[in-house]
This record gives structure tokens, C-alpha cells and sequence, in this order.
């Protein structure tokens, strides 16, 4: 595995890998691996040749008061980590190679709507920064693919937005979100959990399943289920930032021709943020009619 910090070398190395033929796959992170990450790769290398991975953890992304001081760098491990599963690339450039300007001169990438919703509306700007910086990255990398993680599919949508209205040829793939044995999404974040934390954590997938079990059956009062999730999650000690039933594809109410329902939620637990999200697919005739008669 080769490591590059700089972007003009990264990319006259991919380059002559480019002009061989070989295609090539991006796996996006901000470091501290984990095994959704490490699924991120295993996926990159059955779509191309080549699995270029970046480390780069964003200021732009984080608000004033967020935790990017203490967010976890552990480039050590996660090297070691990325070579087991065969990636042949790292890219891990400083702040001042992403930003050489300064954050307050950079040129933002904003996506509208679906940037202003659910995280978008308690971390302003936050989304922000996450397209900017996967901008400057597919264009450093030029990927043919590019892999993202299910659990935040807020950003998922957005980063598929952004590419298709920018007409951005790269191929954005989703995978599934990576749990632990008791349902809770893996995160880098869950390691500021206290013990007593990270038992309550798993709630939160529980009460995403118990709302998605609940429309499966036929109850259709959306509103009604949110309320009851809010509240399920402060009794055991969550602070609920948002619990929504909404469209899979727009992140809007869901209508008689929403396909696929996402049930998305957000919550502090302690000092820790936590994001979650199941889907149901319907059929647009049937499953919105059974709703409607339930």
C-alpha cells in the first residue's frame, strides 16, 4: 500500500494505473476504522482494480462547538488495518492541502433541500462541508466508484445529489450499515460511550425497527409513531434531536408515490451524537392503499 499526503503526486501515481487500463474505487473516511469502514473496502475491491482510501478529517464539517479537537486519529492502526484488506492506496493530506487558502476563502458546494432538513437543521453548515470536501476529493482522485456507508443516509443522498446534478462521472455505491451483535451502528463515535451509555445505545435501532414493524402492519398515523418514538427514547435517557418517517429518495413526507419509506433518527446520548436509519420498500399502489384503509 502506497501512502500519499500530497494531491499532485496522488495523482500522476493514478494516473499511470488510469492509463494501464485499471479502474479505479474511493473509499472516503475520517479515519479511526472500523468494521464499517473496512466493509466500505471489502465492496471498493469487487467493483474495480484499484482501492484508493483517504483519511482527512474535515474541520469544515464540524460546528464551533462539535468535537474536532477531540475526534479519534489513530493513522497507525488504521494503516495497519488497510493493508490487511488490500487497499493499495492511502491519501491522507493536512488541513493546509485541502484548504491551502484558509476555510473562509474555500469555495462551498451546497445542495440544496436536502441539505437543509433533519442534521442539516441542528448542525448548520454542516452539510456544507461534507460536499465541499467530497468534491475536491473526487477531483483529486477521479474516481470511476465511490463507496459511502447507509448509516448516515442523509449524506448518502446528498453526495448522490451533488453527482448527479454537477454530472459528476463517478458512480456513488451504498452499503449497509455495519452493527454490533446487539443492533447498535458502528461508529467512531461510540467510543465516548460511558459502560451505561452503550447498553441504553442499542434503543435507538430498536425503536427505528418497532416504527418500521409498526407501518409494515398497517398504521399509517406517522405523526402519532414519531411522538411515541421521542418519547420512548427520553424515558431511557436520550436526547432526541429528530425522529422522522420520510421519503427515502426526496427526505420529504411521504406520499401515495413514495416507494421506499426511510425511518431516520438522531440523538445525544451522554456527550455522544448518535445517527440510525432503517428503510421499507412499498408498492406505491398496494402498501400506500392498505396504509390508507389502516
Amino acid at each position: 500500500m502506497r501512502t500519499y499526503n500530497n494531491a499532485a503526486q496522488l495523482q500522476a501515481a493514478l494516473g499511470k494505473l488510469r492509463r494501464e487500463g485499471q479502474t479505479i474505487a474511493f473509499v472516503p473516511t475520517m479515519g479511526n476504522l472500523h468494521e464499517g469502514h473496512l466493509d466500505l473496502v471489502r465492496k471498493a475491491r469487487t467493483l474495480c482494480d484499484i482501492v484508493v482510501v483517504s483519511i482527512f478529517v474535515n474541520p469544515l464539517q464540524f460546528g464551533a462547538n462539535e468535537d474536532l479537537d477531540a475526534y479519534p486519529r489513530t493513522m497507525a492502526a488504521d494503516k495497519e488495518k488497510l493493508f490487511s484488506e488490500g487497499a493499495q492506496v492511502l491519501y491522507a493530506p493536512g488541513v493546509e492541502d485541502i484548504y491551502p487558502e484558509g476555510m473562509a476563502a474555500q469555495t462551498v458546494v451546497q445542495v440544496p433541500d436536502l441539505g437543509d432538513t433533519l442534521c442539516g437543521s441542528s448542525r448548520p453548515g454542516h452539510f456544507d462541508g461534507v460536499t465541499t470536501v467530497v468534491n475536491k476529493l473526487f477531483n483529486i482522485v477521479q474516481p470511476d466508484v465511490a463507496a459511502f456507508g447507509e448509516k448516515d443516509f442523509q449524506q448518502l443522498s446528498i453526495v448522490r445529489k451533488m453527482v448527479r446534478d454537477l454530472c459528476m462521472p463517478v458512480k456513488v455505491v451504498g452499503v449497509p450499515t455495519r452493527r454490533d451483535e446487539d443492533g447498535l451502528a458502528m461508529s467512531s463515535r461510540n467510543g465516548y460511550l460511558t459502560g451505561v451509555e452503550r447498553e441504553i445505545a442499542p434503543l435507538l435501532h430498536e425503536t427505528l425497527n418497532n416504527c418500521r414493524e409498526a407501518i409494515a402492519c398497517g398504521f399509517d398515523n406517522f405523526l402519532q409513531l414519531e411522538s411515541h418514538a421521542r418519547m420512548k427514547l427520553l424515558q431511557a435517557g436520550f436526547e432526541p434531536d429528530y425522529f422522522a418517517i420520510r421519503d427515502a429518495r426526496t427526505l420529504r413526507a411521504v406520499t401515495e408515490y413514495s416507494e421506499e419509506i426511510a425511518i431516520l433518527a438522531a440523538a445525544r446520548l451522554g456527550s455522544t451524537r448518535l445517527i440510525d436509519n432503517v428503510r421499507l420498500s412499498l408498492n406505491p399502489a398496494e402498501d400506500w392503499g392498505m396504509l390508507a384503509d389502516g
